[in-house]
């Protein structure tokens, strides 16, 4: 199954680095020296976390994306 999360990216003055995190994933987050790295090093996490947590018998969320602000 193939899940879509929402990837939030900014850059880090502390960093010196953009981030990506996946709020819906706690603690799934990468960092990159431009946007798309980040983005790419970010969707590679997620499907660490989705592996991690299959094998660990933890549950994967549904992907709610911007309407879980709403």
């Amino acid at each position: 199954m193939e899940y879509k999360y929402e990837i939030i990216i900014y850059w880090s003055k502390s960093d010196n680095a953009f981030i990506a995190e996946v709020p819906e994933l706690l603690g799934c987050m990468a960092d990159g020296s431009t946007y798309i790295e980040a983005l790419n090093n970010v969707e590679i996490i997620i499907q660490e976390w989705i592996e991690t947590a299959t094998s660990l018998n933890r549950p994967i969320p549904i992907p709610k994306g911007k309407l879980m602000y709403a």
